[in-house]
């Protein structure tokens, strides 16, 4: 009994000194780690792809853009056609490009978690418009509802790598559309400070929607500032057609300040080319135009390049994200992205399996790492999403934090220079040491900047696994929710904000 205890309270030291906060300065890992080398394309294979979306741009065009898109479009320099397409002559496309911002910072709210995109500096966060939330004790589905958002925002702000929030599912119990675009966004910035993401449904809905912002904000000027929410825009409808209404909301939001997520998300075989080549060119060409749609209304405005193509299982005609293709089609546009040298963003670590089991590990951890290694800047819906994207689980967002650290450790990357090398330390325990490194100053030194624990992860023995009664790995994830959930949001309004808002709009999410 005597070496259970001790071999116990060994573990528990260590533990605890595991779970305590890092500083900064030795932290292994940290939002906006660089990436970039992974490259699944030669270079001769992004500029064929570069000159097919070109083509594209050139000889297609897109369909149904809103009178006001066509008046902007056209005044830049694209050409409306008499079938109703606007095309993008070569030269208008170059110039955009050479207007639009290299890279951007997604504010947070209180200033602590503030994102610099560009480059190859990866983030990773939330996505997505999930209609169901996992029930991992009841294995079963279940209509999201605001409460379950508010609470997925309270669990991301606990989470360190969890860089932000985009809105991962939809409020089915607010069936009023603009009410529930407003409680959208009471409920995620009640919930967490770091940067949001959400789209919108109709343009009549941004003038009372930005209200509520900029009364959260403290006025207009302050967010104009530090736009903590960004607008997450389909713009376009593949194959090569506007999205009408959405391309009016983006207007509106870039008119209020606000940062534009440019959204393509075509399904390889279904309404993008069943190709990987394929259905990159036809993303690129298509947020090609969003950036020359941006930078007419406003050079040099926050905009991310969203690729956003997704895989198909070509045998059911259903949505494939946790795919080997899907992973490729994910680095393959980070790839492009930093062809054109703007900040971009995809989809990677999302699962089509229905539970946080094997399936689902294995699918997240591909495209997650992949995404990564690329220097994707934004790796969208990267932790809690299932189903191919019609579910969300918060006991795997929790998971996910895990598994994104892990990922991030694979974008850091190996060092090397004298000191990992350590000639001197293999000199010292081979010819004056015990033979092993076990205890030495140089692996005590590192053991916390090298190296990326588990908050979750089981590294036990079996035999210590039996003395701890045998972990599982759903409910550790389940306790963390309920106790993050069981405490009001470290982040609430203040009370006499928070008092004002509810006299003044119709907010559903009930008070703690």
């Amino acid at each position: 009994m005597s070496n259970v205890t001790r071999r116990s309270g060994g573990r528990t030291a260590r533990q605890a000194l595991r779970s305590s906060k890092l500083s900064d300065e030795i932290r292994p890992i940290r939002p906006g780690m660089e990436g970039g080398t992974y490259k699944p394309l030669s270079d001769s294979d992004v500029i064929r792809i570069h000159h097919t979306a070109l083509d594209a741009l050139e000889q297609i065009g897109l369909a149904d853009a809103p009178p006001s898109g066509v008046e902007i479009l056209t005044k830049a320099g694209a050409i409306l056609g008499d079938d109703g397409r606007i095309r993008f002559p070569r030269a208008l496309v170059e110039d955009m490009l050479a207007k639009a911002a290299k890279s951007i910072t997604l504010h947070s709210r209180d200033g602590k978690n503030d994102l610099d995109i560009g480059g190859n500096r990866v983030h990773y966060g939330t996505a997505g418009a999930a209609v169901n939330l996992v029930d991992v004790d009841g294995n079963n589905y279940r209509e999201c509802v605001l409460q379950d958002l508010h609470d997925a925002a309270k669990i991301t702000q606990q989470l360190d790598n969890i860089h932000f929030f985009q809105r991962p599912m939809v409020c089915r119990d607010i069936p009023n559309n603009f009410e529930m675009d407003m409680n959208t966004i009471y409920g995620a910035t009640s919930g967490t400070t770091k940067h949001i993401g959400s789209s919108f449904t109709e343009p009549s809905f941004i003038p009372g929607l930005f209200e509520l912002i900029y009364d959260i904000a403290g006025g207009e000027a302050a967010f104009r500032d530090r736009p903590f929410i960004s607008n997450s825009n389909c713009f376009v409808v593949p194959p090569m057609k506007f999205a009408t209404e959405a391309c009016e909301v983006m207007e509106a939001c870039i008119r209020g300040g606000m940062p534009v997520l440019l959204l393509s998300a075509g399904m390889a075989g279904a309404t993008a080319p069943s190709t990987i080549a394929g259905a990159i060119a036809q993303a690129v060409a298509e947020c090609l135009a969003g950036i020359v749609y941006v930078n007419a209304m406003v050079p040099g405005h926050p905009a991310i390049f969203g690729t956003w193509p997704f895989g198909l299982d070509l045998r059911t005609g259903s949505m494939s994200v946790g795919s080997g293709e899907q992973a490729l089609l994910t680095a393959g546009c980070s790839q492009m992205h930093k062809f054109y040298g703007i900040p971009g963003g995809a989809a990677a670590g999302a699962s089509d399996s229905k539970m946080p089991d094997m399936q689902a590990g294995w699918e997240q951890m591909c495209s997650s790492v992949m995404a990564g290694l690329s220097g994707l800047n934004m790796v969208y819906e990267a932790a809690g999403m299932h189903a191919s994207l019609l579910g969300f689980c918060h006991e795997s967002l929790i998971l996910g934090d895990d598994l994104i650290g892990q990922s991030m450790r694979c974008v850091r990357g190996i060092e090397v220079n004298d000191e990992t090398l350590a000639l001197d330390q293999i000199a010292d325990v081979c010819l004056n040491g015990p033979g092993h490194y076990l205890g030495t100053d140089q692996t005590l030194g590192r053991m916390q900047s090298d190296h990326v624990y588990p908050r979750l992860g089981d590294r036990t023995s079996p035999k210590e696994w039996v003395e701890n009664s045998k972990p599982n790995l759903i409910q550790k994830a389940t306790k963390i929710k309920e106790d993050i959930l069981s405490k009001p949001s470290e982040v609430a309004f203040d009370s006499i904000l928070d008092k004002t808002l509810r006299e003044k709009y119709n907010i559903y999410l009930s008070m703690s």
